[in-house]
């Protein structure tokens, strides 16, 4: 299994997780893209991926476009599967309902590759409860749990990417929520990686958030 974890953003924010995406795929094979998060407009969807992954040496990107489709599809042969950004709820409510889920972690376990992005990034964590600051539930999905791939902990994109007034509501939940579960809070210029252990990767400072204090942790590849 190689699995990055995206905190969102794109363009310069997201060159080491597409440096590091590149470097682990079979570039002979082309890349899953996965935009269900959003609604409509797919076709704007495939070309911004088109673009955030012009660096990436693949042979070319297939786009599903529902989780039918993906739980269809023959995963051996692509590269990777990416998963982009949008309503955390919407993506994993489809995945579930379809059987997308369960192929994408029988996917993982036969060694695939996965790249998320935002959304595409908070299902891999314990649950994706950790996002209803910032996301609407508005399709009704009552089991909330995800992937758990990152040591029982839930993830948290985009974290100090806003305004002051933003961060501070932000670190204020995170801090209640964490007397539960633990939490990794990650800027969009910073990723995690899973293989074979768990490292955080980027250019910003990161956070762990648990039993209602956090730390602040360097920019730098680190072991969790």
């Amino acid at each position: 299994m190689k699995l990055i974890l995206g905190g969102g953003g794109s363009g310069e924010q997201t060159a080491l997780s597409n440096k590091l995406f590149d470097e682990i795929i079979d570039n002979s094979k082309p890349v899953l893209y996965v935009p269900l998060a959003r609604d409509g407009d797919y076709a704007g969807c495939l070309e911004w991926v088109t673009g955030e992954l012009a660096g990436v040496r693949k042979a070319g990107i297939d786009m599903v476009q529902s989780g039918a489709e993906l739980a269809a599809a023959d995963l051996s042969k692509y590269a990777g599967i990416f998963i982009g950004g949008g309503n955390t709820y919407k993506l994993l409510k489809i995945l579930k309902e379809t059987g997308a889920f369960d192929k994408i972690k029988n996917y993982l376990a036969r060694g695939g590759v996965v790249y998320g992005g935002s959304a595409g990034s908070v299902i891999f964590g314990r649950s994706i409860d950790i996002v209803k600051y910032m996301d609407t539930n508005d399709v009704g999905l009552s089991d909330l749990s995800g992937f758990d791939m990152i040591d029982g902990a839930s993830l948290a994109p985009h974290y100090t990417n806003g305004n002051s007034a933003e961060t501070k509501a932000a670190t204020e939940f995170l801090k209640e929520y964490s007397k539960n579960e633990w939490i990794v809070a990650i800027p969009e210029e910073n990723s995690i990686f899973i293989n074979d252990g768990i490292k955080v990767i980027g250019t910003k400072n990161w956070y762990m958030f648990q039993n209602g204090e956090y730390k602040m942790f360097d920019p730098f590849p680190l072991t969790f």
